[in-house]
């Protein structure tokens, strides 16, 4: 029995975000060199998104490059960007019919030209869909987008504008390139590490925590479908007991 029919899709979560590890080390264990494991990521992409999207999760974000990836050897970086292209051109109308829109957050004006012209042509080419938010951390940290919301906010208020405090913290999330999706509530990493790698720090605050030992090129829709399960099977007490719930 597929773990699909074991999920309730009125308490599916409205975002979920992927760190998409294991790419390289999956393919050294088959004796290959480590781009041979990010192209055969984009299949795990379609899939995830696929799945996503059968059961209602409204946004998908996908953890593709880090600001600390830029310390990976040139060819590397090179191959990946090359896919990056090749890939949204080969897949945006697929997306498109889809319903599928795509975004990105990130530092974008750092990439290649060409990676930053066919990014922004997709987006462009499926901005009014709504089945799905299809969104890419591209030359991303959360450090980064952390600062980056703390200069805005220094900005508006050095502007003269007055906050109460209670409405600090939100205002604060409005400046985060993030602040246009839903609140996450599901981050998953494939691969078996246990780590944040920068990524969505103020976001995960209340999300759970994922962890799966199949590296990247090995998830598949099923295993994403498990996810979803094990998130519906958690108390969400968001600092209340469980006493409190059963209310």
């Amino acid at each position: 029995m597929s773990f699909k029919s074991k999920i309730h899709l009125d308490k599916v979560p409205a975002h979920v975000a992927i760190i998409m590890d294991g790419n390289g080390r999956w393919a050294n264990l088959l004796g290959k060199p480590r781009v041979f494991g990010h192209e055969n990521g984009v299949q795990a992409v379609r899939e995830s998104l696929e799945a996503a999207a059968e059961v209602g999760v409204k946004c998908l974000t996908l953890y593709a490059f880090s600001t600390e990836n830029w310390k990976r050897p040139d060819y590397e970086i090179n191959a990946l960007m090359t896919l990056l292209v090749r890939t949204v051109r080969k897949e945006v109308d697929t997306l498109d019919e889809k319903g599928v829109r795509l975004s990105a957050i990130g530092d974008l004006t750092r990439l290649p030209g060409k990676t930053h012209k066919a990014l922004l042509e997709a987006i462009e080419k499926t901005r009014e869909n709504t089945t799905i938010d299809l969104v890419l951390a591209l030359n991303y940290s959360a450090r980064w987008d952390l600062t980056r919301a703390a200069k805005k906010m220094h900005r508006y208020l050095a502007e003269g504008n007055e906050i109460a405090a209670e409405n600090a913290e939100s205002l604060f999330a409005g400046f985060l390139s993030t602040h246009k999706y839903p609140e996450l509530e599901l981050l998953i990493r494939t691969s078996g590490e246990r780590r944040l790698s920068n990524f969505l720090l103020w976001e995960v605050a209340y999300a759970e925590l994922y962890f799966t030992e199949k590296f990247w090129p090995e998830f598949c829709k099923e295993d994403f479908y498990r996810a979803i399960v094990d998130f519906q099977n958690r108390e969400r007490r968001f600092g209340l007991t469980g006493d409190q719930l059963k209310v």
